[in-house]
C-alpha cells in the first residue's frame, strides 16, 4: 500500500506527535508499506524527496514558534501525490498540512484517514493568552476538519469522548500509539548519573516533555519541598525544552531548590531511555494528555511511573507493580515517597510487564492501523459502487 502521512509536526522537531509518526511511518515500512512524509519546511531539516520526505513552504505559528504552518502547497500536493499514485492519505493535523491532505484524497478519490493527536482545549493560552478563542471554537474547528473523514484514529478514550461530545459522525477507532520496545529493552549505553554528578544511590524522579505550561511541571516543582522533608537526598530530573524554562527556572530558584532541581535539557531519542532507567520514578502532574507516549516508555523501560489520574492512564497503569495514579497532591507526594523508600515492595511481575507491553507495541499498534486502514477503504469503494 502506498500512504501518504501528512503532518505539520516531524522530525527535527521534537514532540510526541514527531514519534508518533515516525513509529508508524517505520513499522508500515517494515510490513513493505511505501510511505511518504508531507510536512512543513524547517530550518534544521537535513532529509529531502529522496528520503521520502516533502516539505512545503512554512512560517512559524503564532505564539508557539517552534511549530510550522504551511503557506503553500496544494496543488503542488496533489501533483506529487498523484505521481506517486498513493492509495491511502493518513492526516495528522488539523491545520494547514492536514487541509492539504483532505484536499488531496478529495481529489484523487481516495480514502483519507485522520488521526486526532491534540486536546486543543488545553492549548488555547497560546494564542493571545486565551482571550481570543474558546472551547466552542474548538467544537466548531474539530467538526468542520472532521466533516467528510473516512475515518478517525482515536489514541485514547478520552479522545474518543471529546469527539463523540463534540458531535463528530465520522467512524471512530480507539488505536493507542505504540512504540518501538527494542529501544526499550536495552541497558542505558552511558552511567547518566555520572553526567548529571549524582551518586549511584540518589533517589531521583524524572520528567521528560516539552517545557510548557500546559504540562502543570510548575506544580510538580512546588511539590518538592513536601517530598525533601522525607526524602532529604532526593533529585528531580526534568528533561526536555520549551516556552515555560524560564519561569520554572525562576521558580526553582525562589523555592531555593538549586541542589534538588536538574534540567538537562533536551536530549536526543535515541538516549531517553538512558534517562528512564537512570530514575527510580517517573512522574508527571500533567493533565493535558490524550495518550501518554513518556508513560509507555517509562513502563517499557522498567521505570515505575506516578502520574495524574485519568481513564487511560488507569488502565494502563493497574498494578502497583508498575506505578499508580493519583488524584491529589498529597496521594502524589505520599506515592512517590513510597515508591523511592519502598521499591523493595513492589517487586515486578513479569506476566503482566509482557502482557502491557504487548498492547503498547508498535507492533500491535501497526495490526490495528492497518486492519482500519483495510476497514475504511473497503468502505470508500463499497460507498462509490453504491454511488455508481
Amino acid at each position: 500500500m502506498k500512504i501518504g502521512l501528512f503532518t505539520d509536526t516531524y522530525f527535527p522537531q521534537v514532540s510526541g506527535v514527531a514519534t508518533s509518526i515516525k513509529t508508524l511511518r517505520d513499522e508500515l515500512e517494515r510490513r513493505g508499506n511505501q510511505v511518504y512524509i508531507f510536512t512543513t519546511t524547517d530550518p534544521h531539516a537535513t532529509d529531502d524527496e529522496s528520503d521520502g520526505v516533502y516539505r512545503f513552504s512554512s512560517i512559524p505559528f503564532i505564539s508557539f514558534t517552534e511549530r510550522r504552518i504551511a503557506i503553500r502547497g496544494l496543488f503542488q500536493a496533489t501533483q506529487i501525490a498523484r505521481k506517486l499514485d498513493l492509495d491511502l492519505v493518513h492526516t495528522q493535523t488539523e491545520f494547514s498540512m492536514g487541509m492539504i491532505g483532505k484536499f488531496v484524497a478529495k481529489n484523487l478519490n481516495i480514502s483519507c484517514v485522520h488521526t486526532y493527536h491534540t486536546m486543543y482545549e488545553d492549548y488555547l493560552h497560546y494564542v493571545a493568552n486565551g482571550r481570543l478563542l474558546k472551547p466552542i471554537h474548538v467544537k466548531e474547528g474539530t467538526l468542520a476538519f472532521c466533516h467528510h473523514l473516512d475515518g478517525i484514529v482515536a489514541p485514547s478514550k478520552r479522545v474518543l469522548d471529546k469527539l463523540t461530545d463534540y458531535g463528530v459522525k465520522s467512524p471512530i477507532r480507539i488505536i493507542p500509539t505504540g512504540i518501538n520496545l527494542r529501544q526499550y529493552h536495552e541497558q542505558a549505553t552511558k552511567d547518566v548519573r555520572a553526567e548529571l554528578h549524582l551518586l549511584p544511590n540518589t533517589p531521583v524522579l524524572l520528567s521528560l516533555s516539552r517545557l510548557a505550561y500546559e504540562k502543570n511541571l510548575g506544580a510538580l516543582i512546588a511539590l518538592m519541598p513536601a517530598i525533601l522533608r522525607q526524602v532529604p537526598t532526593a533529585v528531580l530530573v526534568i528533561v526536555g525544552e520549551g516556552p515555560a524554562e524560564a519561569d520554572l527556572h525562576e521558580q526553582v530558584r525562589q523555592l531555593q531548590l538549586q541542589d534538588h532541581v536538574r534540567f538537562t535539557g533536551e536530549v536526543v531519542n535515541e538516549r531517553v531511555n538512558d534517562y528512564y532507567r537512570m530514575a527510580n520514578v517517573f512522574v508527571s502532574t500533567s493533565k493535558s494528555e490524550s495518550q501518554g507516549l513518556t508513560y509507555i516508555e517509562a513502563m517499557a523501560a522498567d521505570t515505575k511511573v506516578v502520574v495524574a489520574k485519568s481513564p487511560y492512564a488507569d488502565d494502563l497503569i493497574s498494578d502497583a507493580s508498575l506505578g499508580r495514579t493519583v488524584s491529589s497532591d498529597a496521594e502524589f507526594v505520599r506515592t512517590v515517597v513510597d515508591y523511592l523508600c519502598h521499591a523493595d515492595h513492589y517487586p515486578d511481575k513479569p506476566e503482566l510487564r509482557q502482557h502491557k507491553l504487548h498492547d503498547i507495541s508498535a507492533t500491535y499498534f501497526i495490526d490495528q492501523i492497518e486492519a482500519f486502514y483495510q476497514d475504511v477503504i473497503n468502505r470508500y469503494q463499497a460507498y462509490d459502487e453504491d454511488e455508481e
